[in-house]
């Protein structure tokens, strides 16, 4: 049986594929078209089911015959099998933030979600790094070669942005604002984290657990390690590709997965 999952974000979409004892995962940017973009992804592969979440699982439903999750029961599938000792999913997408809860057995027991504001998201990095003429793969190596970091009075997108050009032109070091920034959005996360009771292990997903800058300021918050999965934005779709499959083959690759952590 050939299990596929498919994360249909606001910013990528991402596909997993459990096919004869592998994995097969494939990204690429939403675009304006996902629907294309869904079908680009797709287009090699037979499956037997598949499993949609994310923004546009309602419009893939629309065109494919699948079952569609929440993205939080996806990502608390996916963390799961990654790390079977996982307690606490933190997930940093391109429009929301994502605090999940899990009990011993991998079952939901709270989460929080900002999904109504981009303030913290990847897409609020990607206009700050903007701003300050930074690429977003560099951003956080960026803004750690800073001594001190300027705060910023805004998490609004919008004037956030305005107070970090107010800030160039009065001849604020880049490196010291682009720390502010990233310690912005360290008090939001924390504040979520802690309203879920933070438990070990945590793992943190998403395009931003590849920035290097909150990672080290989480950690320094949280007073804990954070554990990053092989291919952090995949976390989505491979739940729901496990969602498709029966429980023993479920186990099978749980126990694969165990004998790697």
């Amino acid at each position: 049986m050939v299990s596929a999952g498919i994360d249909i974000g606001s910013r990528t979409v991402k596909v997993v594929l459990f096919s004869k004892g592998k994995v097969i995962k494939r990204i690429s940017e939403t675009t304006f078209a996902p629907l294309s973009v869904c079908k680009f992804l797709l287009k090699d592969y037979n499956y037997d089911r598949i499993t949609a979440t994310g923004y546009g699982r309602y419009l893939f439903k629309e065109h494919f015959e699948c079952e569609i999750i929440s993205e939080i029961k996806a990502f608390a599938l996916g963390a799961r099998v990654v790390n079977s000792a996982c307690r606490t999913i933190l997930d940093i997408g391109g429009q929301d933030i994502k605090v999940i809860s899990l009990d011993q057995e991998g079952n939901m027991q709270k989460f929080e979600m900002n999904d109504r504001c981009a303030a913290g998201t990847g897409r609020f990095l990607e206009i700050m790094a903007m701003a300050l003429g930074c690429s977003i793969q560099d951003f956080g190596s960026f803004a750690l070669t800073a001594e001190s970091a300027t705060k910023l009075n805004s998490m609004c997108t919008v004037f956030a942005e305005s107070e970090v050009i107010s800030l160039l032109s009065k001849g604020t070091p880049r490196n010291e604002i682009a720390l502010g920034i990233h310690k912005s959005i360290i008090g939001r996360v924390k504040s979520m984290l802690q309203r879920v009771s933070l438990k070990n292990d945590l793992i943190f997903a998403g395009g931003a657990s590849l920035n290097n800058c909150l990672i080290k300021l989480i950690e320094r918050e949280v007073g804990m390690k954070i554990s990053i999965p092989d291919n952090p934005q995949m976390i989505g779709a491979l739940g729901c590709a496990i969602n498709g499959l029966d429980n023993k083959l479920i186990n099978e690759y749980i126990g694969k997965m165990k004998k790697h952590q």
